[in-house]
């Protein structure tokens, strides 16, 4: 059933990602398969010696060994994105964390935010770049991280740039951010067992033995197999940041009780949220739209910005400003009386 609310709208769009999440144990089960089935078929795991049938037995078999040492390597990958992932981004984005001294209407903003959910202010964060984007760092209370970039701040009014804040704010209410990166863990696992497979067939010539008269259906299908996972994994993780923007979007109206404002600053954002950074960083975005057509709405991070303004006109009430322009000889009438905040 559709959401007929923005609650409603909200909870949907977490019991999606509940399960999306839930899908990436499975697919790493699914990839590990694949690869002990190439590398039987090529000849570095032994074979039964009898049918295919019983060499992939055999390899099923194998799992309640190969599955927990994948788990010890995703917890040590975790440690690690635990203790150094913000050091990490700040290094990738080249962002810098500010004080209330240097950046104090940012800061009041997002410090009165949090204080009307009765949060720790997270620690506020500045990129001086031109384009417009904004995003959620962090794993714990303590921890938690906004970042937003100088183009930002510079080109949106008091009322969006507090709607932005919100925006990021929801992502660490809903423990988005965790949940991103529980994900980011996954996928890249899945993304080096994958590669093991292909790799190991590239290299296959090299050794190996080659009496497995099942080498070359085992092979096929262990192809198979990681390559369909391999794909999947893509694809849940990209839907399960999209769906996120929408719940975030709507967190944003909640606490700001101003749709018009996250509207107009989604339309001012539009095409001008190019930023680098990793791919694990990208889809933390307040914006990410990728450059092409095609599959593009399928491996994209993000909804294209005008389905999120219609769910905003839809379930919040919000109106439509249309299209901004920034040309100073083409004025938008919408936004003719903004006001930027000082930088």
């Amino acid at each position: 059933m559709g959401a007929v609310g923005l609650q409603t709208h909200i909870w949907a769009n977490n019991t999606r990602s509940i399960l999306l999440l839930a899908g990436f144990p499975v697919l790493m089960i699914l990839i590990i398969y694949g690869l002990q089935l190439v590398l039987m078929g090529i000849g570095f795991l032994p074979g039964s010696g009898r049918g295919l049938g019983d060499d992939m037995a055999l390899a099923a078999s194998w799992l309640g060994g190969t599955v927990p040492l994948a788990m010890i390597i995703a917890g040590v990958w975790f440690a690690i994105s635990y203790f150094g992932s913000q050091a990490m981004i700040d290094m990738m984005t080249g962002a810098r964390k500010v004080e209330r001294k240097s950046e104090p209407e940012i800061y009041n903003l997002l410090e009165n935010l949090a204080i009307s959910r009765g949060l720790r202010t997270p620690t506020l964060r500045i990129i001086d770049n031109d384009s417009l984007n904004a995003f959620a760092t962090g794993l714990h209370e303590g921890q938690y991280s906004i970042t937003v970039t100088r183009g930002l701040v510079e080109a949106l009014t008091r009322d969006e740039l507090e709607a932005v804040l919100a925006h990021e704010l929801t992502h660490v209410i809903n423990r988005d951010v965790r949940t991103m990166v529980i994900a980011s863990i996954f996928a890249g696992i899945i993304s080096v067992i994958a590669e093991l497979v292909f790799r190991g067939l590239l290299h296959s010539r090299g050794g190996g033995r080659r009496d497995n008269k099942n080498a070359a259906p085992l092979i096929l299908i262990g192809l198979a197999f990681a390559a369909v996972g391999f794909v999947l994994a893509i694809v849940i993780r990209m839907m399960l940041s999209r769906t996120r923007e929408f719940v975030a979007d709507a967190g944003a109206v909640e606490l700001t009780k101003n749709p018009d404002a996250m509207i107009s600053a989604l339309r001012k954002v539009e095409g001008r949220s190019s930023l680098k950074g990793p791919d694990e960083v990208q889809q933390l975005f307040l914006d990410n739209q990728a450059d092409g057509v095609g599959l593009e709405g399928l491996f994209a991070t993000h909804p294209p910005i005008q389905k999120r303004i219609d769910a905003l006109v839809k379930f919040g009430g919000g109106v439509d400003p249309g299209v901004w322009t920034d040309d100073p000889a083409r004025p938008s009438v919408a936004y003719a009386t903004s006001t930027p905040v000082a930088g």
